[in-house]
C-alpha cells in the first residue's frame, strides 16, 4: 500500500509538473509529444503496479496471514557459539515431523514404536472422579531439588531439554567456574573461593567429626557426651542456634507476605512461624484428627540416632537412653502437627497475632528475645504483628516443653537441650564428612523417601547460592537481562490479552473482573530498581573469610549470611527475585526473573523462534496458572477446547469407535486448555516479533515456524507442579494445531489409519 501511494504522488507530481513549465514549452510539438508518452508510460506503469498489489493482497486474504509464507521460508543460519550448542538438539533425526506417529505419543524424553498406551501412565477420570488437590504451601525462597541432569539416549535421540532449576544451577556453575577475567569484585572472588573449596572433597574427610565436636564444646557440651557445663539456659541457647546457625529446633521461620490479607496488591513482609520440620513421616488420622509418628520407622530412626552418637565418639551405653529421649520428645512434638488440607479447612494459615499475645499463649519460648536474635540489628517489639500458621501446635509445644523441663531438671538429662544439639547436627550435615550424609541417606532409604545421588557440583551450587545469593542474583542479571528478555515478556503478555479477548464467559461480571486484574499488572524483568552495585556487594561481604582448607568454618559463614537475608528481607531492602525460576506477584508487578532466561531455554543471540518456542511457551503457561487458576469456573473456552483436543487424541490413539468414551475431570480439563493456550500464546507473540521484525535466524536449516514447533516439543516436557493434571504429553499439542496445516512446514500424517478422520480445528480466533 505504501507503494502505491508513493506511485499515485508520483504520478500527480508529474501530471502538474506541464503547468508549471515556461509557455515557450507548450509551444513546442516535440516537448508535447515527450511530456504525452511519458505521462502515458506512468500512467500504464500505475495501473500495472495498482493490480498487481490488488492480486497479491487479493491472495494473501485467501491465504491467510501473509506472515505465513515467511515464516515457513528457508532462514539463514545462526552461527553464533550458543547457537553452535543448540543446534546439537535440532539435528534431523530430533525432527518430529518426520516420525510423527512415534514422536507425539511418545513418553517424554524418550521413543516408543507405537507411542504411549491408555493405561500405561495415563489416567482416565470420569465425571463423578475427584479431582487432586495440591498442597500449595507459602515459602519464603524456592528450594531446590536434588536431581541430577543425566543425557541419556534413546534410538540415537538425544532426550529433552533439562528441568528450569538444573538449567539455573548450571548457569551459575559456569559463572563460578569461569576463570578469573578483568577486574573482578572482592565479593565474586570469595563466592568463586568457597565454591573451590566446596568441590575440594578432601577438606571434610580429613577433618572428619572434630569440627562438630569443637563447636559443641564452644556452647559447653552436652549431657551425651557426661561432659556439660551449661553455661546458657534454654532460651539462650535457643536464641544462638536461630540467629548463628540457622537452626529452628521447635518451630521454623522465614519472611514473606500475608496471603491471606485479601489485597493482591499488598507485598508487606511479615516474620512468619510455623511448624518445624521432623526427621520422620507424621501419619494424620482423618477421623480423629490427631498425627501421630508413623511407628514402622521408628526403628530406623533410633538406629540413625545412634549412629550419629558414634560417629561423635558417643560411648555406646550412654546412646540407649539419650536417643531413647530424643526420640520420645520428638513424637511428643508432632503429636499437634498438622497436614496442610486440614489447617486450610481450619483456618488455621496466617493468623495474625502480636510477639506480646503470642508469649502469653506460648510462654515456654520468649519469643522477643529469639525473633530479635534471628532479625538482629532490626528493632523488633512486643507489639510487632507475626503470622502464625499452627497456633495449636505452638501451644502445645510450649506445654511439653514446660513438662520436660520439670520431668529432667533433676535427672541432669536435660533432652530439650540435647534436643536442639541434634538439630544443629542435621543443620551441619552437608559440612561434615560421607559418614554422617551416608547415615542420613540410609535413614531416607529406610523411610521410602530415597533421592537420587546428585553430583558434588550440583550441593556446592546449592551451598553457594545459599550463602551468596545476592551476588549470585547481580551476576544473572549482569549476563542475562537483555533487551530480547524484555521484547519477549511484553510480547508473551500483548498475546495473553488477545488470547482473553476471545473468550467466552460464563455471566456478564466475569469479563470485567479479568480485564481489571489483566490491565492492573505490568509484566517486568526482575532487575531491581536498587540493585546493589559492585561496592555495595563488596561491603555486603567484608565480613566473610573464606578459607580453602577449612570448609566447616566457611559452612558457618553461609549460616550467618543467611541470617542477615532474612533481615533484609523484613526490612524491604532486597527480595530474592533472580534465582527463581517461575514468575510471581509483586504489587502491580508481575516479576519474571531473570533466572528463567538462561541457556538452553533462552541466549540473546538464539533464533527469536527458538526463543519464543521455549521459553515463550513456558512464561506464557505460568502467566496463566498465576492469573487465573480457576479459570474454568469463569470460562467456556477451557471446556470445549479441552474437548475438541481430548477427541482428537481419542480418536488417534483408540479410533473412531471410542472418541467419547472417556472425559476428562475439570482439573484436567483446565490443564489442556491451558498448556494449548500457552502454545497459542507463545506462537502469536512470535508472530508480533516477526511482524514488528521480518527476519531471524535458524538451526540446523528449519525454517521460522518449524524451528519454533520443534522447540516448543523439546521444552513441552519441562517439569512443574501441574504436570500430574496433563494427560498426555503436551508435544501432541502441536498435531493439533497442525491439523490447520498452513502453520505448519508440512501435514502431520502417519500410517495410523485413525488420523485420515477429518479432525476439528481446535484454534482460536487470536491464532488465525
Amino acid at each position: 500500500m505504501n507503494k502505491m501511494i508513493e506511485i499515485r504522488i508520483f504520478q500527480q507530481e508529474m501530471v502538474t509538473m506541464p503547468e508549471e513549465r515556461p509557455q515557450s514549452d507548450e509551444s513546442n510539438p516535440v516537448v508535447c509529444n515527450k511530456n504525452r508518452k511519458l505521462i502515458l508510460a506512468l500512467f500504464a506503469f500505475s495501473l500495472f503496479a495498482i493490480t498487481l498489489g490488488l492480486a497479491f493482497y487479493a491472495h494473501q486474504q485467501k491465504m491467510g496471514d501473509p506472515w505465513i509464507l515467511l515464516l515457513k521460508s528457508a532462514a539463514p543460519p545462526c552461527l553464533s557459539p550458543a547457537c553452535l550448542k543448540a543446534s546439537e538438539r535440532f539435528s534431523v533425526t530430533m525432527d518430529p515431523f518426520s516420525r510423527p506417529c512415534d514422536y507425539f505419543l511418545s513418553a517424554c524424553g524418550s521413543s516408543s514404536h507405537r507411542g504411549r498406551q491408555r493405561g500405561k501412565g495415563i489416567v482416565i477420570e470420569g465425571n463423578g472422579g475427584q479431582d487432586k488437590k495440591r498442597d500449595v504451601g507459602s515459602e519464603d525462597r524456592v528450594k531446590m531439588r536434588g536431581k541430577t541432569d543425566v543425557q541419556e539416549k534413546h534410538d540415537g535421540l538425544l532426550d529433552k531439554f533439562p528441568d528450569r532449576q538444573t538449567a539455573l544451577l548450571k548457569a551459575i556453575k559456569e559463572m563460578l567456574d569461569r576463570p578469573d577475567e578483568g577486574a573482578m569484585s572482592t565479593a565474586e572472588q570469595k563466592a568463586k573461593k568457597f565454591f573451590k573449596a566446596c568441590m575440594e572433597s578432601e577438606s571434610p574427610e580429613k577433618a572428619g567429626s572434630e569440627p562438630f565436636l569443637t563447636l559443641l564444646k564452644q556452647m559447653g557440651g552436652w549431657a551425651v557426651s557426661g561432659e556439660w557445663i551449661k553455661t546458657l539456659d534454654f532460651n539462650s541457647t535457643l536464641a544462638l542456634l536461630m540467629s548463628q546457625y540457622s537452626t529452628f529446633p521447635f518451630f521454623s521461620v522465614y519472611v514473606g507476605p500475608n496471603a491471606d490479607d485479601g489485597q493482591t496488591n499488598s507485598n508487606q513482609p511479615y516474620i512468619q512461624i510455623d511448624e518445624p520440620h521432623f526427621q520422620f513421616p507424621i501419619d494424620w488420622n482423618s477421623k480423629t484428627q490427631k498425627s501421630k509418628a508413623s511407628s514402622q520407622y521408628l526403628r530406623p530412626f533410633f538406629s540413625s540416632c545412634s549412629q550419629y552418637l558414634v560417629l561423635l565418639g558417643v560411648p555406646s551405653s550412654r546412646t540407649t537412653q539419650h536417643c531413647g529421649l530424643f526420640m520420645s520428645l520428638s513424637t511428643t512434638l508432632a503429636l499437634a502437627t498438622s497436614p496442610l488440607p486440614y489447617r486450610l479447612s481450619q483456618r488455621l494459615l496466617y493468623h495474625t497475632i502480636t510477639i506480646q499475645e503470642l508469649q502469653i499463649l506460648a510462654p515456654a519460648i520468649d519469643w522477643l528475645a529469639c525473633l530479635k536474635a534471628s532479625f538482629q540489628p532490626l528493632p523488633i517489639s512486643q507489639s510487632d504483628v507475626v503470622l502464625v500458621h499452627n497456633l495449636p501446635y505452638l501451644i502445645h509445644m510450649s506445654q511439653t516443653i514446660s513438662q520436660w523441663k520439670i520431668q529432667h531438671d533433676i535427672m541432669g538429662t536435660d533432652p530439650l537441650h540435647t534436643y536442639m544439639m541434634f538439630s544443629l547436627l542435621q543443620t551441619l550435615i552437608p559440612a561434615l564428612d560421607s559418614r554422617f550424609t551416608k547415615t542420613m541417606k540410609n535413614f531416607s532409604i529406610a523411610t521410602g523417601d530415597a533421592q537420587e545421588d546428585v553430583p558434588r557440583w550440583w550441593k556446592c551450587v546449592q551451598q553457594t547460592e545459599q550463602g551468596f545469593e545476592t551476588l549470585l542474583s547481580h551476576l544473572i542479571r549482569e549476563r542475562h537481562a537483555q533487551k530480547e528478555a524484555e521484547e519477549l515478556i511484553h510480547d508473551i503478555y500483548s498475546s495473553l490479552k488477545m488470547k482473553l479477548a476471545d473468550l467466552a464467559w460464563r455471566d456478564e461480571k466475569s469479563p470485567g473482573f479479568i480485564f481489571d486484574k489483566i490491565k492492573s499488572f505490568t509484566p517486568r524483568l526482575s532487575t531491581e530498581t536498587n540493585a546493589p552495585n559492585h561496592a555495595d556487594l563488596n561491603q555486603l561481604y567484608a565480613e566473610v573469610l573464606v578459607s580453602e582448607e577449612d570448609y566447616f568454618s566457611n559452612y558457618l559463614q553461609v549460616l550467618l549470611l543467611e541470617q542477615k537475608r532474612r533481615s533484609r528481607l523484613l526490612s524491604h531492602a532486597t527480595q530474592a527475585e533472580g534465582l527463581s525460576i517461575t514468575p510471581f506477584l509483586s504489587g502491580n508487578d508481575i516479576i519474571v526473573p531473570v533466572g528463567m532466561f538462561v541457556l538452553p531455554f533462552f541466549h540473546f543471540s538464539h533464533p527469536r523462534a527458538l526463543n519464543y518456542g521455549t521459553l515463550g511457551f513456558l512464561v506464557a503457561k505460568d502467566f496463566l496458572h498465576l492469573l487465573l487458576p480457576d479459570i474454568h469456573k469463569q470460562a467456556k473456552n477451557p471446556e470445549l477446547e479441552s474437548a475438541c483436543v481430548w477427541s482428537h487424541y481419542l480418536r488417534v490413539t483408540e479410533g473412531l469407535g471410542r472418541v467419547d468414551a472417556f472425559s476428562l475431570s475439570p482439573s484436567k480439563q483446565q490443564e489442556v486448555w491451558v498448556q494449548y493456550s500457552a502454545l497459542e500464546v507463545a506462537l502469536n507473540a512470535y508472530k508480533m516479533s516477526f511482524t514488528r521484525c521480518p527476519a531471524d535466524s535458524s538451526l540446523s536449516g528449519l525454517s521460522y515456524i518449524h524451528l519454533f514447533l520443534s522447540s516448543f516439543t523439546k521444552v513441552s516436557c519441562d517439569a512443574d507442579s501441574y504436570r500430574e493434571f496433563m494427560p498426555f504429553e503436551p508435544s501432541f499439542l502441536v498435531s493439533v494445531l497442525c491439523s490447520n496445516s498452513r502453520f505448519c512446514p508440512k501435514p502431520l500424517t502417519c500410517l495410523n489409519k485413525y488420523q485420515s478422520y477429518p479432525p476439528e480445528v481446535c484454534l482460536s480466533q487470536t491464532t488465525h
